[in-house]
C-alpha cells in the first residue's frame, strides 16, 4: 500500500508539472486569439491565403475558413465553413482539400507553441505544418482532377446551431473546464504509460514500430509518446514530451523528429472523423495524411541528416533542455 501511494504521488506531481508547462503556454496565446476574434481581425490573416485557394481548386473564401483553423482550431473553421457554405456548396473533393488543411496545419500558435517549449524551434514547426498541408492538398486536389473521383456534393453533417455570441464568462469557464480536462487526460496517459510498461507492452510496441519510426528517425524511447500524439492528439503528446525532455529520457533528435511528425499527422481519431462531418473522404483526410507524413518525414530526416550542426542547432532544435 505504501508503494502504491508513493507512485501515486509521483504520478500526480509529474501530471501537475506537464500541465503546467502547457498551461504556462496555453493560458496567453488563448487570451490572445479571443482578443483576435472580439476584435474582428482574423479576416485580415485570411487575405494572403486567397490567392493559395484557386491554386487548390478551391473557392477565394475558403481561405478565412483555413485561417480560422491555424489561428484557433478546427471546430473554429468547421463553423466558418458551415456559414461560408450554404450558398455554393462544395463537392466532396473540394471538402477533403479544406479539410486536410485544416488537419495538417490548425492551432498553430499553441501547437507549435509547445512544440518549441519541448525543444523543437517554433517558427520551422510553423513553416513545416503549412508548407505540409499545402503540398498535400495540392497533390490531392490534382489526383481528384485526374481521376474525376468525389466530384459529387459534399454531404455536410455538421449544422452549428445559430445562438447569441458567448459573454466573456461563459469563455472564460469553458477555458478552465477545457484545461481541466486536459490536466486529467494527462495524469490518465502518464498512468497508463506506466502501467503499459510495467506489463511490457510498451516493450512490444516499440519492436513493432521500430522499423517505421526508424524510417522517420524516431527512436524507440520516443515512439510510444509519438503514437499517444497521433491517436489522440498534439496537446497532450507534446504535454508528455516536456516532461521527458526536462527528465533528459529523449534526445533533441527524437524530440524534433517526434513533435514535427505528430504536426504534420496527429489526432487521427477524433479529427478524422470532425473532418468527415463537412464531406471530407477518409482517402485524403485519413489515408492520404497518414501516408504523405510518413514520406515528408522521411525526407525531412534525410534532409535534417545531411545538414551542419550548427544549422540544425539554430533553426531546428535548442540546444538545451526545457527548464523545470
Amino acid at each position: 500500500m505504501a508503494k502504491f501511494i508513493i507512485i501515486l504521488r509521483e504520478l500526480v506531481r509529474d501530471a501537475a508539472s506537464a500541465s503546467y508547462q502547457l498551461f504556462k503556454i496555453m493560458v496567453p496565446i488563448l487570451i490572445l486569439v479571443k482578443i483576435l476574434q472580439e476584435l474582428d481581425l482574423i479576416k485580415y490573416l485570411a487575405w494572403p491565403l486567397e490567392p493559395v485557394m484557386g491554386l487548390l481548386g478551391l473557392p477565394a473564401e475558403m481561405g478565412l475558413v483555413w485561417a480560422s483553423a491555424i489561428i484557433n482550431n478546427i471546430y473554429t473553421g468547421m463553423i466558418v465553413l458551415a456559414q461560408l457554405s450554404g450558398d455554393a456548396p462544395l463537392t466532396a473533393a473540394q471538402a477533403t482539400i479544406i479539410g486536410v488543411l485544416m488537419l495538417v496545419a490548425h492551432g498553430l500558435p499553441v501547437e507549435a507553441a509547445i512544440a518549441d517549449r519541448s525543444g523543437a524551434r517554433f517558427l520551422f514547426q510553423c513553416c513545416s505544418r503549412m508548407v505540409g498541408a499545402f503540398v498535400l492538398a495540392w497533390l490531392l486536389h490534382h489526383i481528384y482532377t485526374a481521376t474525376g473521383a468525389l466530384d459529387q456534393p459534399a454531404v455536410m453533417l455538421f449544422q452549428p446551431a445559430q445562438t447569441d455570441a458567448a459573454s466573456l464568462t461563459d469563455w472564460g469557464v469553458g477555458q478552465l473546464l477545457n484545461l481541466a480536462s486536459i490536466a486529467c487526460i494527462i495524469f490518465v496517459l502518464m498512468t497508463l504509460m506506466r502501467l503499459l510498461s510495467a506489463i511490457g507492452v510498451i516493450a512490444l510496441m516499440n519492436r513493432l514500430l521500430r522499423p517505421v519510426l526508424k524510417l522517420i528517425g524516431i527512436g524507440p524511447k520516443g515512439s510510444a509518446i509519438t503514437v499517444i500524439g497521433l491517436t489522440m492528439g498534439l496537446s497532450y503528446g507534446g504535454g508528455l514530451i516536456i516532461n521527458e525532455a526536462r527528465n533528459g529520457t529523449l534526445g533533441r533528435e527524437d524530440i524534433f523528429y517526434s513533435l514535427t511528425f505528430m504536426g504534420l499527422c496527429h489526432s487521427l481519431i477524433e479529427d478524422t472523423l470532425l473532418i468527415m462531418l463537412i464531406g471530407g473522404h477518409i482517402s485524403g483526410v485519413l489515408w492520404g495524411r497518414l501516408a504523405f507524413s510518413l514520406v515528408a518525414m522521411a525526407v525531412i530526416v534525410q534532409v535534417v541528416r545531411r545538414l551542419p550542426e550548427r544549422f540544425r542547432s539554430t533553426v531546428l532544435w535548442a540546444d538545451h533542455q526545457p527548464s523545470a
